[in-house]
C-alpha cells in the first residue's frame, strides 16, 4: 500500500537535495502545489525533468532549487517566455542552470524506456535537426536488421516522480482521467513517487477512459484539493487563464518574483524576509 501523508510530510520524505525530480502533467493536472512545497522546503541542486516546463518550473528555477533542466519545450503557455528560466540560463541568476534539450517524442520515449527497465529508447526522431549537435544524450545508431539510421536516447529514471490526479482510495490506488501525458510512464520509471489528489475516497467508481495506478506503483499519496491550480483538473475545476497572464508580470523581474516568493510561498513580508 502507498502511504497516505500530508503534502509537507511527503515532500520531506521523498525529495532530497541533489535528486532528479520529474513533475509531469500535460496542460492538465500539473502538480503546482507539490512544486511550491519543494520550494518551501528549500531543496537545492535538483535535476528537474519535464516534457513541457511551464510556470511551476519557472518558480522552482527562480527559487534556486535547480541546477539542471531536462526538457523538450519551455514557456508560459498562451502567454510567452519563462523569465526566471531565461534569467538563469543567460545570467546564472539565482544560480547557473545547465540545460539538456530533447524533442517531445524523445522525452516520451525516454520515460517509456525507464518504465520498461531498458537502458535506452530508439526512434526515428531528430533526423534533420541540429539537436544532436547540442545534446550529448542523443546518439545515432544503425539498425542491425535493416541498416536504417535511427536515434537512441537514454532512459529517464527519476529519483522521484510527482504527479497530480483526481482521486485515490485509502489503499493508495490512484484514478486519473481526461487529458494525460506521460504520468503513468514517469511514475513507473521512478524509484519513488508522490501523487497529489483532489480527494481520497472509500471506493474508486469507474470513469470512462479512466486509468488506475495501482498502490504498489505509488510510494505516497497526499490529498491536496486544487493542487493543480492554475492548470485544470477535469471534473473538478477549469484552467485559470488569468493566472498565467498574472505570472508573466510577476516573473518578469527579480524584485517582483522575490516579493511573490516571500509572500505567497514562504508567507513572509519582504521586510521580514530581509
Amino acid at each position: 500500500m502507498a502511504d497516505i501523508l500530508s503534502l509537507a510530510e511527503a515532500v520531506a520524505g521523498l525529495v532530497h537535495d541533489g535528486d532528479t525530480v520529474a513533475l509531469e502533467g500535460f496542460t492538465h493536472l500539473i502538480p503546482h502545489a507539490a512544486g511550491q512545497e519543494i520550494i518551501r522546503q528549500r531543496r537545492r541542486n535538483l535535476t528537474l525533468v519535464r516534457m513541457t516546463p511551464d510556470i511551476i518550473y519557472d518558480q522552482l528555477i527562480g527559487a534556486g532549487c535547480a541546477r539542471k533542466l531536462i526538457f523538450s519545450w519551455g514557456g508560459n503557455p498562451g502567454v510567452g517566455s519563462l523569465h526566471r528560466f531565461r534569467d538563469a540560463v543567460q545570467n546564472s541568476w539565482p544560480v547557473p542552470l545547465e540545460i539538456e534539450e530533447h524533442s517531445h517524442a524523445g522525452m516520451a520515449n525516454r520515460y517509456v524506456a525507464g518504465a520498461s527497465g531498458l537502458p535506452f529508447a530508439v526512434l526515428r526522431g531528430y533526423i534533420g535537426t541540429d539537436l544532436p549537435g547540442h545534446t550529448d544524450t542523443i546518439k545515432q545508431i544503425t539498425c542491425p536488421f535493416t541498416g536504417e539510421q535511427l536515434t537512441a536516447v537514454p532512459a529517464i529514471n527519476p529519483d522521484v516522480t510527482i504527479i497530480h490526479a483526481q482521486r485515490a482510495d485509502r489503499a493508495g490506488n490512484v484514478q486519473i482521467w481526461g487529458l494525460v501525458g506521460v504520468q503513468k510512464e514517469a511514475v513507473l520509471a521512478a524509484e519513488r513517487s508522490l501523487v497529489t489528489v483532489e480527494e481520497i475516497v472509500d471506493e474508486l467508481s469507474p470513469v470512462p477512459g479512466g486509468m488506475v495506478l495501482p498502490s504498489w506503483a505509488v510510494t505516497a499519496v497526499a490529498e491536496v484539493p486544487h493542487g493543480a491550480h492554475p492548470s485544470y483538473a477535469q471534473g473538478y475545476y477549469e484552467r485559470d487563464n488569468a493566472y498565467y497572464e498574472y505570472w508573466d508580470s510577476i516573473g518578469r523581474n527579480r524584485d517582483s518574483f522575490e516579493q511573490w516568493l516571500n509572500e505567497k510561498v514562504f508567507g513572509e513580508t519582504l521586510q521580514e524576509a530581509r
